[in-house]
């Protein structure tokens, strides 16, 4: 695991030298105020948190992730950075880790961007901050399980446009998925719908927007971190080997 901070600090370098990146937070980030503040009316609301805020998040999480995603192995193939890997003793599982981790702190820094929200919120009448640093963390792991369904993705093809197309998909059904199990309310065996329901990242970070984060959840998104990086770094051993 030693290589684990070069992997982490060439691949952050990567996304910030990247004006990709740049413009990806600055849409995810004026999409965040627009949405919070006119379709939501936050300030009309004179809301205590910003839960009219984050729960755009799984949607606008659409445009982000799959942006950052086609940025963690595209340019590994495109130098041949894959190819000298094979012949270097370097096990996959600090690459996949590293890039992973890079990624995710890039998305730390889009939300910490939106500290002037935090602020209006405290001026204009007593604010929850303790609900609304709560509602940051939920937001930051929902983007890590997202994130790790992007790298297990940047894994099987090297193409930018389908890493792209098929992040979006995957994302997009596990967003939708609360309105599918909706309309099957009435057609389907209640156990059936709860068990989908529990595997929803979207409706797990529903029930933590409305109130305190709790271990239960936050274990869901890291087991579900976990798995989908073991199942990277697996798919990239089979490769390699």
């Amino acid at each position: 695991m030693k290589l684990l901070l070069p992997v982490f600090k060439r691949q952050l370098a990567s996304y910030f030298s990247s004006p990709a990146t740049y413009l990806s937070i600055a849409i995810f980030l004026v999409l965040s105020a627009s949405l919070g503040l006119h379709t939501s009316e936050l300030l009309e609301r004179n809301s205590s948190d910003l839960q009219a805020v984050f729960e755009w998040h799984p949607w606008l999480y659409l445009l982000l992730i799959p942006a950052l995603s086609t940025q963690l192995w595209a340019d590994e193939h495109g130098s041949g950075f894959g190819d000298l890997i094979k012949t270097m003793p370097i096990k996959p599982t600090p690459l996949v880790m590293g890039k992973f981790l890079a990624a995710w702190v890039v998305t730390g820094v889009a939300l910490v961007l939106m500290f002037p929200m935090v602020m209006a919120v405290n001026v204009l009448g007593p604010a929850d901050n303790m609900l609304i640093a709560s509602q940051f963390l939920a937001s930051w792991l929902l983007a890590g399980s997202y994130l790790s369904v992007g790298c297990f993705i940047c894994v099987l093809t090297s193409r930018r446009l389908v890493i792209f197309l098929l992040t979006l998909s995957l994302l997009s059904a596990a967003s939708g998925l609360a309105s599918v199990l909706d309309a099957l309310e009435h057609q389907a065996p209640i156990w059936a719908l709860d068990s989908l329901m529990s595997l929803s990242p979207s409706l797990r970070f529903s029930i933590i927007d409305h109130g305190l984060l709790t271990l239960h959840e936050s274990l869901y998104f890291i087991s579900m971190m976990f798995a989908f990086l073991c199942a990277t770094t697996i798919t990239l051993n089979y490769k390699n080997s």
